[in-house]
């Protein structure tokens, strides 16, 4: 786990605990790091403007005060239904872990007979995942896309070629339930498109991104578009 998605899955702890809060070494054996980590990531996140709370000695522990939560949030049991599914569909999509997240938030902050009403319903939608990239590949795709960071992967193509490129990752693309990174691949000189599944490992160089842009992939297909919120 990288720190940042440490950092991330820490202030989650620490906001799920609620007013109880949790020790040092709970958060330790959580996350599967030393308590001595634990402590410098508090700090981190502190330093960051995270509202924390601690109390020392036998009882003690750290918490997040309540200005650092989500107020309560006013959703149909369909609509709370619906980010659950869509979550838990996509597990290959890109941040789909900070997507789930993201989701467990909000149902937290339901009110309870939604959230009882939502958590029954849920038991009526299935989803039979079928095995995907590893994680520490997408999050490396993910770091790269954010960050506009040449990405160093291993790639097996379709024929089984296996090949070592350097990428500047422009866009993530779905295309009949497939994803794929596209971008400015260096050892071809030319944009390329990378099914994620089948890059093998994935490294975020020091090195910047020289600027190529969305427009260098052509004029999407008609039934294309960005996952950008409708109206904005």
């Amino acid at each position: 786990m990288r720190r940042a998605e440490r950092l991330h899955a820490l202030s989650e702890a620490l906001r799920r605990s609620g007013h109880r809060g949790r020790t040092a070494a709970q958060l330790a054996q959580e996350l599967e790091v030393s308590v001595r980590t634990i402590k410098r990531d508090l700090a981190a996140l502190e330093a960051s403007g995270l509202p924390l709370w601690s109390r020392p000695g036998p009882g003690g522990g750290y918490g997040m005060l309540n200005s650092g939560t989500l107020p309560p949030v006013t959703l149909t049991d369909a609509q709370a239904l619906s980010l659950l599914a869509a979550v838990a569909a996509a597990p290959d999509a890109p941040y789909s872990d900070l997507a789930a997240a993201a989701v467990g938030k909000i149902m937290d902050v339901l009110d309870p007979g939604t959230r009882a009403r939502v958590d029954q319903l849920a038991t009526r939608v299935w989803v039979n995942r079928a095995p995907g990239s590893l994680r520490s590949t997408r999050s490396a795709c993910e770091q790269a896309m954010v960050e506009q960071r040449v990405l160093r992967i291993e790639y097996v193509d379709a024929h089984g070629v296996a090949s070592t490129r350097d990428v500047e990752p422009i866009l993530f693309a779905n295309t009949h339930g497939t994803w794929y990174l596209v971008g400015w691949c260096r050892l071809r000189e030319a944009v390329r498109w990378f099914t994620i599944h089948r890059i093998q490992r994935a490294s975020v160089t020091r090195e910047e991104c020289t600027g190529h842009t969305v427009d260098e992939i052509g004029t999407p297909p008609a039934t294309a578009t960005s996952v950008r919120p409708m109206g904005r």
